[in-house]
């Protein structure tokens, strides 16, 4: 009997009283009902975060037969009293559990009330800091602001709820999974372990191993398992059954990019009980080794070393009641339509539900999985400890069969964190060895209940027990990049390091006009407006985004053109940093963008619109992640062609190179043709700047098998070069729901970009449009319900008028 429909929800202080269903969050709920405005409209947050400071009830009624029922609770998020006809059977303070409850001793048969007493999680944080011994600090101790409701770190719940420099403050709390009534069994599947044993590269043979868990009195009884089209039985024997199923030739799983995702069904039954589980064969190493330059970082599948080439991941939504399932399927494969193969699952947001992880085991994005802790100093008394211990236990044995799943990283930034604080920083051992306590206890239970998972401490982190900074570190391990952004550098500056893995850098943009639309009115369109600073949750970002653009461009004319050019000034700086860092390969074997999604409409580092629309950076990220990759960087005095190559196989590459006026004149330079190594990336070609005139910059193309594009390079800011009006013209057509726009140009028309008023994905974006070679993109509305109006910008018009 699931008990998802039917609830009354009210306020402590009678205010409110509303109907909901499960899963739900608060806020939207009240909004829902008509009880409180959008919260993301304008600057409603602030008055909005009462809602969290109150108790709060959820109450329901459930008729019952028999007593001889358990309780099966999933995802109460935030710190929640359940009670049966009045009876307490549950304290609930973690958000990333869920648990089974007997209620043979409450339950009476006929009708039953069930209740939820949703305790004020900013009250109750700080009553748990209060009970500590000494404080222990977290991110909203500092001054910034970032992070206003304090004492988040005293609770199991996403981190980001409290307020983070990309996402809304509300403390949002509610049910984000389900709550069901279930008759009592003798036995059942509490869990099914896998174990893949892979012989060797040359037969690549597989033993699976399949391991069932049972609950209760099952001893002797039999357990059928299937897998891959063989059955097996086995006994259960000490409250475990298992069976190994011999694979002689697998199909094996790959990540996107390296080969095909086919998964394997797995059933385990006993008696009228079933578990259902897709298997993904592959063997996947994180290999750790020492060389001339420090510790490399790489991951090794099925013997092949792959480029993690990819984008960190926060909550799909900061109100738990809005995620979309389909949504976020739409945004997980626009990653792999950017030529992306894996994501880091960011560990101040939440562990994501199953699905998740089936689309990623389906799509090929490998996953690297953060436990969710997150810039904060965390408690580490027992209770706490015993806590997370049980929420470790539970979230690997659901997550740790799937394919995708390639790294366990213990937390993020709480390496950093403890140089942060004031406390940490005048008694940095008594904060050290909390933080060690519970790094050991996330890796001891890990190995525990999966013996062969990869682990990585801490990121960003140069290695076991090195607690250096691994901000400014490039020699070992992985590296958080954030001197462009942060410290105001040029872009320049990331060709400055290389890292041997950089899990996290990111430069801001604003979200897309269309986007801007649903949280502000005409009078607030302008970067200095109360509104716009309060959807810009990262001190002095706006300011940041300002100066660079007088950096490297002539000022934008009005709001949307600035809006504009920051995204094109955030696809740079992301492509500057991520085609350097490729070209070093295998040195540096990986690239995650901070970051993928958004949360809720705001200015951020995102490559994807709240909502999963393309922001320019995603259109530019699908060109710098293509398999076949050639790009050019300054290196002694020479300006130095290279070729980068992520396939599996030896790829021929052919390279021309020409110079372009901003009349869109071109003239040859250089032409190469090179046997690509997957191994490793190739200096192709050198050439002296001065071959350049200086109204020019470079053009050039490639072809291969495999994948060919083009770019453009211009070794000067654009605000020193005297652009020429393009003279943009279009021609529109439709056919089949699908639009294509034909685009010509009289000259030399930089980053030409279409934007629409309606959702929707365009076929490119931020591209180089040269005279007499027309080109025609295609935009796919997400509805057909209204006819798109289309929008044309390019350098010229956004700079010059």
């Amino acid at each position: 009997m699931k008990l998802d429909t039917g609830w009354t929800f009210t306020d402590d202080q009678g205010d409110h009283s509303i109907g909901v269903d499960f899963p739900f969050d608060a806020v939207t709920a009240l909004h829902s009902a008509g009880k409180i405005p959008d919260p993301y409209w304008g600057r409603n947050e602030y008055d909005l975060r009462w809602i969290s400071e109150r108790d709060w009830r959820a109450e329901r009624r459930f008729t019952l037969e028999s007593t001889d029922v358990d309780l099966l609770v999933d995802g109460l998020d935030g710190v929640v009293d359940v009670t049966v006809n009045g009876q307490s059977v549950l304290e609930a303070d973690n958000s990333f559990r869920s648990w089974r409850i007997d209620l043979s001793e409450v339950a009476t048969t006929g009708e039953n009330t069930i209740e939820l007493h949703f305790r004020s999680v900013v009250r109750e944080g700080a009553d748990r800091q209060a009970r500590q011994k000494f404080h222990i600090p977290g991110i909203s101790d500092r001054d910034d602001g970032q992070c206003p409701i304090k004492n988040g770190n005293m609770l199991r719940k996403p981190q980001c709820d409290f307020g983070w420099d990309w996402n809304i403050a509300l403390a949002p709390f509610g049910v984000t999974g389900e709550l069901a009534v279930v008759p009592k069994t003798k036995s059942r599947i509490d869990h099914v372990m896998v174990h893949q044993d892979h012989h060797d590269i040359e037969s690549e043979s597989v033993t699976v191993t399949v391991t069932a868990h049972i609950a209760g009195d099952a001893e002797g009884d039999t357990v059928e398992m299937a897998f891959g089209g063989r059955t097996r039985e086995a006994q259960v024997k000490g409250r475990i059954a298992e069976a190994k199923f011999f694979v002689e030739v697998p199909e094996l799983w790959w990540p996107a990019g390296q080969g095909m995702q086919p998964l394997y069904d797995l059933e385990v039954r006993l008696d009228t009980q079933k578990v259902e589980k897709r298997i993904g064969l592959r063997s996947l190493d994180l290999l750790t080794v020492e060389d001339d330059a420090g510790l490399g970082f790489k991951f090794r599948v099925n013997g092949r070393d792959v480029f993690a080439k990819g984008a960190n991941w926060i909550p799909a939504d900061a109100l738990s009641g809005r995620i979309d399932r389909e949504e976020v399927r739409a945004q997980l494969q626009s990653a792999v339509d950017a030529n992306m193969n894996m994501i880091r699952v960011w560990g101040g947001g939440r562990y994501e539900p199953t699905w998740f992880y089936d689309l990623c085991d389906e799509m090929g994005l490998m996953v690297w999985q953060d436990f969710m802790f997150s810039c904060n100093l965390y408690p580490a008394d027992d209770a706490f400890l015993a806590n997370v211990e049980q929420e470790v236990r539970e979230n690997v044995r659901r997550m740790h069969h799937h394919a995708s799943i390639a790294l366990w990283c213990g937390d993020n930034e709480l390496v950093g964190a403890l140089t942060w604080f004031k406390e940490s920083i005048e008694n940095r051992d008594r904060y050290l060895i909390m933080y060690d306590r519970l790094s050991r206890t996330l890796e001891t239970t890990l190995k525990d209940i999966d013996p062969s998972a990869n682990w990585w401490f801490s990121s960003p982190s140069s290695g076991p027990l090195n607690f250096g900074d691994a901000w400014h570190d490039d020699t070992s391990g992985d590296m958080h990049f954030w001197s462009v952004w942060h410290e105001n550098r040029d872009f320049e500056h990331y060709r400055d390091v290389r890292p041997r893995f950089c899990s996290e850098f990111g430069f801001q943009s604003y979200p897309s006009n269309r986007i801007i639309d649903t949280f502000v009115g005409e009078a607030d369109r302008n970067i200095a407006a109360p509104v716009l600073e309060s959807h810009q949750k990262n001190v002095g970002g706006n300011e940041r985004i300002a100066a660079t653009m007088f950096r490297y461009f002539r000022f934008p004319v009005d709001f949307e053109n600035f809006v504009y050019l920051s995204q094109v000034q955030q696809g740079l700086a992301i492509k500057t940093a991520v085609t350097w860092w490729r070209s070093l390969k295998p040195h540096c074997m990986g690239t995650l963008i901070w970051q993928l999604n958004d949360t809720w409409p705001c200015a951020s580092w995102s490559s994807l619109d709240y909502g999963g629309n393309w922001k320019l950076l995603h259109h530019m990220a699908q060109k710098f992640y293509a398999p076949v990759l050639v790009t050019v960087a300054p290196e002694g005095g020479k300006d130095v062609f290279k070729v980068v190559n992520d396939t599996g196989d030896n790829v021929d590459v052919s390279v021309q190179v020409a110079a372009v006026n901003m009349a869109g004149v071109t003239r040859p330079l250089a032409d190469a043709t090179i046997s690509a190594w997957p191994s490793k990336a190739l200096d192709l070609l050198e050439l002296d700047p001065a071959l350049l005139n200086d109204d020019e910059i470079y053009a050039f193309t490639w072809q291969s098998d495999v994948h060919s594009g083009g770019d453009i390079h211009a070794p000067r800011a654009y605000k020193t070069y005297d652009l020429q009006n393009p003279d943009l013209t279009h021609t529109i057509t439709q056919k089949d729901g699908i639009w294509e726009i034909t685009l010509e140009a009289s000259a030399l028309a930089l980053f030409v970009a279409l934007e629409a008023d309606v959702a929707g994905r365009f076929s490119n974006n931020a591209f180089a449009l040269f005279p007499g070679a027309p080109a025609t993109i295609t935009f796919t509305p997400q509805s057909s319900d209204k006819k798109p109006e289309f929008t044309l910008r390019d350098l010229y018009s956004a700079t010059y008028g």
